[in-house]
C-alpha cells in the first residue's frame, strides 16, 4: 500500500520533509536495477558491489566507495513531482538509470582501489586532483578522444569523469565498444580499463572506510525548499542580446492573418522545447526559462508574425538552438555529478 503522502496534491506534498517520507531502496522499483549493476560487475569477475543509499542527487562522496541515488527516483509519486517541477526526471527510465549508476560505480571503484594513484591511469586520463568537476568547461563535440555515455560530453570535463565515462561504456553489456569506438583514440582508454579491471577480478577493495549514510544525508528539508534551490540552480540568466533577432524573426506588419509573436510561441512551446532539448542535450527547465523570457520580450515589443508561414517553425527552432549552444559554449556548463 502506498504511503499516505503519495495521495497528496502537489501543493500539500511540497510541504512535507523528504526525510519524513520513509523512503527505502529495498522493495522499490530501483532494487532490480541496482541488482542489474551488481550482476554486470559480477559478470566481469569483479567482486566489489558498491553499496547504494538515498540522497538528494547522484553522487559518490569523496573518498567513500558508495553510491547515492536521488530520492525522487524511489517512488512514482515523487517522479511525477520532479517532472512537474523540473520538466524531466534524470535517471527516470531504466536505460538512463543504468547509464548513471554505471558512471557512479566507476567513482566508487576509484576510491575502493585507489585507481588514480596508478601511473598508467594518469597516463590514460591525466593527473587528477582534489578539485571537483568544474562548472565551466569547453568540450569539443566531435572529439574522438573521449567516449560518450552521459550528456554534455561529460568525459571532457575532468580526468575523474573521463575514467567514469570510459568505465561505464566498458561495463555496459552488448555495448560492442570495440566496434563502436574502433578508429577512435578513446579506444585506448577502454582497452586500458579492460586490462585494469581484469587485474582487479575477484579482489576485495583496498580501501573501505566505515561511514554513516546519515553523514551525507541532505534530505532534512521540505520538498518546496529542495525545489526552490534546484530551480534557482538551473534558472541561469541568459544574455539579453536577442531583441534585434526577435524583430527580424517576427517582422510582420499589422494586418489580416497576423498573430502576436508571443501567442505563436505559447502555442508551439512544447514542440519547440522538445526539439531544442533533443538536439542540444540542455536541461528542459533551462530551455523553458529561455522560452518564457522570449515570450515576455515579444509581448513587450508588440511583435507580430504571419499565422500561416510554413518556414516560421524552422526559423525559430534554429534561433533558439543557436542561443542555447552559444550559451553552453560561452557560459556555464553546470552538472550535479
Amino acid at each position: 500500500m502506498d504511503a499516505d503522502w503519495a495521495l497528496l496534491n502537489d501543493e500539500e506534498l511540497l510541504e512535507r520533509r523528504i526525510s519524513k517520507l520513509d523512503l527505502r531502496l529495498e522493495g522499490s522499483g530501483l532494487e532490480p536495477l541496482i541488482k542489474q549493476l551488481h550482476d554486470e560487475l559480477s559478470a566481469k569477475g569483479l567482486a566489489f558491489h558498491p553499496p547504494c543509499h538515498i540522497g538528494d542527487e547522484w553522487f559518490v562522496p569523496v573518498g567513500i566507495p558508495a553510491i547515492f541515488v536521488p530520492f525522487f527516483l524511489v517512488h512514482d509519486r515523487l517522479r511525477n513531482l520532479e517532472k512537474t517541477m523540473m520538466l524531466e526526471v534524470e535517471g527516470g527510465t531504466p536505460e538512463s538509470f543504468m547509464r548513471l549508476i554505471r558512471h557512479e560505480a566507476a567513482h566508487a571503484y576509484s576510491y575502493a582501489y585507489h585507481l588514480p594513484r596508478k601511473k598508467k591511469w594518469q597516463d590514460a586520463f591525466g593527473r587528477t586532483s582534489r578539485e571537483q568537476t568544474p562548472d565551466v568547461y569547453h568540450p569539443q563535440p566531435f572529439s574522438r578522444s573521449y567516449v560518450v555515455n552521459l550528456d554534455d560530453w561529460y568525459a571532457q570535463s575532468h580526468p575523474d569523469e573521463d575514467f567514469a565515462e570510459t568505465f561505464a561504456v566498458w561495463l555496459t553489456p552488448e555495448a560492442e565498444w570495440r566496434k563502436r569506438y574502433g578508429g577512435w583514440k578513446a579506444i585506448q582508454k577502454i582497452e586500458y580499463v579492460d586490462e585494469l579491471m581484469c587485474s582487479l577480478a575477484g579482489k576485495p577493495p583496498l580501501h573501505m572506510p566505515e561511514y554513516r549514510a546519515a553523514d551525507y544525508d541532505c534530505l532534512n528539508l521540505k520538498l518546496k525548499t529542495y525545489y526552490a534551490r534546484k530551480r534557482k540552480l538551473y534558472a541561469d540568466t541568459y544574455p539579453d542580446f536577442y531583441d534585434a533577432d526577435l524583430r527580424q524573426l517576427f517582422s510582420a506588419a499589422p494586418g489580416p492573418g497576423r498573430i502576436t509573436a508571443a501567442a505563436y510561441l505559447r502555442r508551439r512551446r512544447r514542440r519547440l522545447l522538445n526539439s531544442v532539448c533533443q538536439w542540444t542535450n540542455e536541461k528542459k527547465f533551462r530551455v523553458n526559462k529561455l522560452l518564457s523570457r522570449l515570450i515576455d520580450r515579444c509581448d513587450q515589443l508588440d511583435l507580430l508574425v504571419l499565422n500561416d508561414d510554413p518556414q516560421q517553425d524552422f526559423r525559430i527552432t534554429s534561433f533558439i538552438t543557436t542561443l542555447v549552444m552559444n550559451y553552453l559554449f560561452t557560459g556555464k556548463f553546470k552538472r550535479t555529478k
